[in-house]
């Protein structure tokens, strides 16, 4: 197929192999029209020749269009551009695109193959490149005019050098960031430093780079193949380190192109260069080192292609519009690319599928799917990161909130960590920085791009300063003295991680990281220190094989919210979509690459999810029920609550309960308490742990806070945790005290049963106290927490008797409960609701003898608080010596806050027939005495009356037949110390 072009312009191409001035030629003719447009492959490229612009037709003149950098002067003439962000509909009088044989690159192939076949110049068009790709230009575009250019200097094959035998003003090829780091780290000892040139540096850091090699500063470069497009160097050699690289899908070797192209940088206009190997590479195959001496390459034949007119209509025609195969057999279709795999996740999230029916949003999400991806890290962040960019702009104001554009920034904005992590958050910032150009998308987008582009440019001078600390040290001459008979240095790893250089002891390797000796403070040991590091790269590929296939017990997650591989940290936990599915981070490490880095991140995400759903089975199980209504909110709430939360905050859920919900909550393991509902099995202390390291992680803090001793029924409530914490790790805080949530039941529910006992009044008595083991003054602040009033009463002094703390008395220690016999079980009245029901039935059950407990003390206060009102009205002025006030706790009268005469009772009460006459916070009536009527053999207190027979009334206060309950008989053990204080008191007067 060919393009035809109409009469009169010309279609120039102008190729051959590097340094042949093709670039500078095409500026000259597009300054030479009166508007003009270059395309370049690299950013860099773009913002280099817009300063040579701007230096000759001044700034006003010229405009720099790029992915991430828009700067547009209201008379803009001349546009230097990215060949992606061309505005190729904008008409020009000259259009060039400079590398046009990238048409046969596999990943960006099919946007240089679309600018070859429809960008055109009014007047002229010019097509820059290798003289391979002739072939597809002449049988692609029509009325091609052709031009090749010579090589202005020879390039000849110097063979093998070493690394401490190189040239001044060379460069060392390789093709990862860990590879380029670890020779530049031999290349600083040897040589005496080295600048650093890397695809996923900023323009700004290459640029800072570039230039202190130009100045002299150091006299070597090592780079990846990003120096192959078009960066204009004084080298004199290069030489390859590798000859092969990972190019996104294949581990592959280079072409004899590809391979020129790098060593082309050599030899700058009228000086010869040369090219060579180093490091373990021991030549280059004849065949290639002769087609690059004679700059004669095999032809392309293909070029990569994509349809360039995407259908709108439907998510599904766009899809398949891209995917249309060419008509040309010279065009192949290009393999899936990022933008397409982007379309096609975001097409099955149901959401989106649901909100893209118009043309305008598919052709937005066409739009966000083309956001780069310049952390490359092989994950689904990016995707979800344009979902919600997506769903952000559906929304009715069509534009990213403030706050959380906002949020997603000041991530970036940090100065801290090593190379690696700045990288990384420049990397990040690249991203907002081309978000931020996207003018209908944000209010204030120059705001943005002005913010944005601040944090980069801080960022890339922070990055080179970092790179020239380690890199480049004048010190080296001195190193080089000790060591310039030992070209290889011996290097082994002990068991136990120690690394040994030369036999002397360097570092240690903990997991993927290694820790240089920081008590070796000589230059020498440092540098023997790098190149172990150098050498480190088999044992790191071992371990992370090791780890793929080791046992889920060799893996461990501490306090700190790290997770451990042999006692080693190898990656911490960060924040997911749920609280019980939380995400992982691989630390950071100088050996990863991408893949290895993903191997490690799925291995521990599996043991993960692993380790959740065996230790939190009582939770995992809550998330997977089939459930619908009301128990199905209270269920997902509650494992947001990992496994408790406060009554109050599901009441409205509770209440919609049907007897069948009960039953299937009590199943589940799931109580209904007065105060909380929680999950019985999770108050062990086994998953109390993992609890709190999970609710640790869902609110982004660094560590776990230190969570109660196990066993303890209560502790002092630290009023810099929060409510939160002290739930996810089985306790509710209550005034002074934390309690924890099982005995908290008990002790409201013997609260009660004690008001009952007493007309409503209560004083914190030992059986009281030893179930949350606390003093009078925690109880009596736990009381007013729980809703109970102090009331002074005037009592006779003989019955005045001061109750005993258990703070005080060796015999009332605080009481440390076995978690397994303190653990609430299900209601037994009921047996299938896991309800706290009503409070004779948690009456009889606190009533039950625990082992552990302070045995029961008798007190005159309580053997006589039934006559307590009685004895109070009986005061007179001439008896007022013989009684004193004593403090007894009331609660508030719920009844009371409804109004008057309306039948608060709950629908099961009614029907029941029995009950105090009160209501709990479901409105179901609760009965001290028996549930009685349809509910059958009613329970009753531990030693209290029974009630009568099956269908009868029940023992409850307002039936008319209220039985007084059996008064206790508490006696006091004779050589207990109550007895002994007794004693004292009653000497005393």
């Amino acid at each position: 197929m060919q393009i035809s072009t109409r009469s009169g312009p010309r279609i120039l191409a102008v190729l051959g192999p590097t340094n042949t001035g093709k670039t500078h030629l095409a500026m000259d003719r597009m300054l030479a029209h009166t508007t003009g447009m270059i395309g370049f492959p690299l950013r860099l490229l773009a913002r280099e020749n817009y300063d040579r612009a701007i230096a000759r037709v001044g700034k006003g003149a010229v405009a720099l269009i790029t992915g991430e950098e828009r700067i547009l002067p209201p008379h803009a003439r001349y546009y230097l551009c990215t060949v992606e962000a061309m505005p190729v509909n904008m008409p020009v009088d000259f259009m060039a695109i400079d590398e046009i044989q990238m048409c046969a690159d596999p990943e960006r192939g099919h946007v240089f193959t679309d600018r070859l076949l429809h960008a055109r110049g009014r007047y002229e068009t010019m097509f820059m490149g290798a003289a391979t790709i002739r072939p597809v230009i002449r049988k692609l575009v029509a009325n091609v005019e052709f031009e090749t250019r010579a090589r202005f200097s020879t390039l000849t094959y110097s063979g093998p050098k070493k690394i401490q035998r190189l040239p001044s003003q060379s460069a060392v090829v390789t093709f990862s960031a860990q590879e380029v780091y670890a020779v530049a780290e031999l290349v600083r000892r040897q040589k005496g430093g080295a600048a650093v040139v890397l695809g996923a540096l900023s323009p700004r850091t290459r640029n800072a780079q570039v230039e202190m090699f130009q100045n002299g500063d150091v006299e070597h470069l090592i780079a990846t193949d990003a120096i192959g497009m078009g960066l204009n160097l004084d080298l004199q050699h290069v030489a390859f380190a590798a000859l092969s690289k990972f190019d996104g899908q294949f581990h592959r070797s280079l072409s004899a192109a590809e391979t020129a192209q790098i060593a082309g940088r050599a030899g700058r206009h009228m000086n010869d260069g040369s090219f060579g190997v180093t490091g373990n590479l021991t030549g280059i195959d004849p065949d290639i080192i002769e087609q690059i001496e004679a700059h004669e390459f095999e032809p392309l034949a293909k070029v990569y292609w994509r349809s360039a007119q995407p259908d709108f209509r439907s998510i599904e025609g766009l899809q398949k519009s891209l995917r249309r195969l060419p008509s040309d057999p010279t065009l192949i279709r290009v393999r899936e690319p990022v933008d397409e795999i982007m379309l096609d996740y975001l097409s099955h999230i149901e959401d989106i599928a649901r909100t893209t029916r118009s043309p305008d949003r598919v052709r937005l999400l066409w739009e966000v799917c083309q956001i780069p991806d310049f952390r490359n890290i092989h994950t689904d962040a990016h995707p979800r990161l344009l979902s919600a960019i997506y769903q952000f702009l559906c929304q009715p104001k069509s534009k990213l909130p403030i706050d959380w554009m906002g949020e997603q920034v000041l991530r970036m904005d940090r100065y801290d960590g090593d190379i690696d992590q700045l990288s990384s958050r420049l990397a990040g910032i690249r991203v907002w920085t081309y978000v931020s150009h996207k003018h209908n998308w944000l209010d204030d987008a120059i705001h943005w791009q002005e913010r944005t582009r601040a944090i980069e440019d801080k960022l890339s001078d922070v990055l080179h300063e970092r790179l020239t600390q380690r890199f480049v040290d004048r010190r080296t001459s001195v190193l080089l003295k000790s060591l310039k008979d030992k070209s290889e240095l011996m290097s082994t790893i002990t068991a136990n991680g120690e690394v040994q250089v030369e036999g002397e002891f360097v570092g240690r390797l903990e997991g993927f990281r290694f820790i240089a000796d920081e008590t070796d403070a000589a230059f020498e040991g440092k540098a023997i220190a790098s190149a172990a590091r150098r050498a480190l790269s088999g044992e790191i590929a071992q371990r992370v094989k090791t780890l793929e296939t080791d046992e889920d017990t060799q893996f461990a997650v501490n306090g700190k919210l790290e997770i451990l591989w042999l006692d080693s940290v190898v990656a911490t936990l960060k924040k997911g979509d749920t609280v019980l599915s939380p995400e992982i981070s691989v630390i950071d490490s100088e050996f990863f690459d991408g893949p290895t880095r993903e191997r490690v991140r799925t291995r521990i995400q599996t043991w993960l999810n692993s380790h959740i759903e065996t230790r939190l089975k009582m939770l995992t199980r809550l998330r997977d029920c089939q459930m619908t209504g009301a128990i199905r909110g209270l269920l997902f709430q509650l494992n947001e609550g990992l496994g408790c939360v406060p009554r109050s905050e599901l009441e409205s859920l509770i209440k919609d309960l049907t007897d069948e919900d009960r039953k299937a909550l009590a199943k589940l393991g799931v109580r209904l308490g007065v105060e909380t509902v929680h999950v019985l099995d999770a108050l062990k202390p086994d998953p109390v742990e993992l609890r709190g390291i999970l609710w640790a992680v869902s609110r982004d803090l660094e560590a776990l806070p230190e969570l109660p001793p196990a066993g303890r029924t209560s502790v002092p409530n630290d009023r810099s945790n929060s409510k939160g914490f002290y739930l996810a790790a089985g306790y509710m805080p209550v005034g002074p005290l934390a309690a924890r949530v099982d005995m908290l039941e008990r002790f409201a529910a013997l609260l009660r049963q004690k008001a009952r006992e007493n007309d409503g009044k209560v004083r914190p008595d030992p059986d009281l106290l030893s179930l949350l083991g606390c003093t009078v003054e925690q109880a009596e602040g736990v009381f007013a927490a729980l809703g109970w009033r102090p009331e002074i009463v005037k009592v006779k002094k003989a019955v005045a008797e001061p109750v005993a703390d258990p703070a005080a008395e060796p015999v009332a220690e605080t009481v440390v409960a076995p978690s397994d016999s303190d653990a609430p079980v299900a209601d037994e009245a009921e047996g299938t609701v896991a309800d706290a029901a009503p409070a004779a039935e948690v009456a009889a059950e606190a009533e039950t003898p625990r082992q552990d407990a302070v045995e029961p003390v008798e007190s005159a206060a309580a053997a006589s608080d039934g006559d307590a009102n009685a004895d109070a009205a009986a005061v007179s002025p001439t008896d007022e010596d013989e009684y004193e006030e004593v403090k007894f706790f009331v609660r508030v009268d719920r009844r009371k806050r409804h109004p008057a005469g309306q039948n608060n009772r709950g629908p099961r009460n009614q029907a029941a027939g029995a009950g105090e006459g009160r209501t709990d916070s479901r409105g179901e009536g609760r009965g001290a005495g028996n549930r009685g009527g349809q509910k059958g053999a009613p329970r009753h207190a531990k030693g209290g009356p029974k009630a009568g027979p099956k269908g009868g009334s029940g023992g409850g206060r307002n039936n008319g037949n209220t039985q007084q309950p059996a008064a206790k008989s508490n006696q006091i053990n004779e050589d207990s110390s109550f007895a002994k204080l007794k004693e004292m008191l009653a000497a005393k007067g």
